[in-house]
């Protein structure tokens, strides 16, 4: 009976050994940093920023318990809010920052966990991009001058974060655009300025071309009238021409220039299939037809008893 019992009571003892030896151990991580607490109050930082010694630990199980925090860099997105340039322009900023955990002691007394810390460091940039916007203007803080103030808004978060044992890596504005009335605003007022500016374009525009139509029909018209002029001096030559060598040619031979020009004129004259004429056999057009030689009929000799013509005298 006293063996039975006393080996329960081993066993009980084994246990509780090993209950306390398991509550006792605790492990922190490479990308961790611990506080041990002790009844609540801090009893040591392990494996903080700066160090690098994780690895096993003990602590006093059921009085001590541990903490554990992020040594990596953490995110912060901040919601789209409006604010307002030293222009007074009001712009919608879409910003968000990176920060860790450097004093986790610190940290735990100020704001003793994550949430708690995004809101305190909220509140931190938004109040630090009012006060800086509100004394740049909107071609600064969108175009020229945006590294210096993203640089001055972080120096100012992080002289506020200090006491909170978190360090600023970065801050940045993602967008700056502006409101949805000011852009229909803006969008308007340049479709307008634009609108103007191709209508003194066109305007312009018609005025060069009316002046290129103008030249241009000026010179056409004197370009014509010079044609006009050359075609009838060539046109001129051409006749005179024409006519010196129909004389030549008719004193050279006057039967056959007589000749080839009937012929011309039969072959202008009878040229259509519907022609029609109403002429006279005996006419001198048909001198030709009626004699070779072109005669008229009271030039031609009468023939004789056998049938023969006598030639002319």
């Amino acid at each position: 009976m006293n063996a039975q019992a006393l080996r329960t009571g081993l066993m009980v003892l084994l246990a509780a050994l090993v209950v306390a030896l398991y509550a006792s151990v605790f492990t922190v991580g490479q990308m961790q940093q611990a506080l041990v607490l002790q009844l609540g109050r801090v009893r040591a930082v392990l494996n903080q920023t700066g160090e690098d010694r994780p690895g096993l630990y003990f602590k006093v199980p059921f009085f001590e318990n541990v903490v554990l925090f992020d040594k990596r860099v953490l995110d912060l997105d901040l919601p789209v809010q409006t604010l307002l340039t030293a222009d007074r322009q009001n712009l919608e900023v879409d910003a968000f920052a990176r920060y860790r955990i450097t004093d986790p002691l610190r940290f735990y007394q100020s704001v003793n966990n994550v949430g708690l810390a995004n809101q305190r460091l909220q509140s931190f940039i938004n109040s630090s991009l009012r006060n800086v916007l509100a004394r740049s203007d909107r071609d600064a803080i969108i175009k020229t001058d945006r590294n210096r103030i993203m640089d001055e808004i972080q120096k100012d978060v992080n002289r506020q974060a200090n006491a909170l044992g978190i360090e600023i890596v970065d801050v940045r504005m993602t967008r700056v655009d502006l409101p949805a009335q000011n852009s229909s605003a803006v969008y308007k007022r340049m479709k307008t300025e634009r609108e103007r500016e191709a209508a003194d374009i066109r305007a312009n525009g018609e005025q060069i071309a009316v002046t290129i139509r103008a030249k241009a029909d000026r010179e056409v018209t004197v370009i014509l009238a010079d044609a006009q002029q050359t075609a009838e001096k060539l046109r001129g030559q051409g006749d005179a021409d024409k006519n010196r060598i129909l004389a030549e040619a008719f004193g050279k031979d006057a039967d056959f220039f007589a000749f080839y020009r009937s012929m011309q004129a039969y072959e202008t004259g009878l040229k259509s299939n519907d022609t029609r004429l109403v002429i006279s056999p005996s006419s001198d057009f048909f001198r030709y037809f009626n004699d070779p030689q072109g005669r008229p009929a009271t030039a031609r000799p009468a023939p004789d008893a056998t049938g023969s013509t006598a030639p002319a005298r």
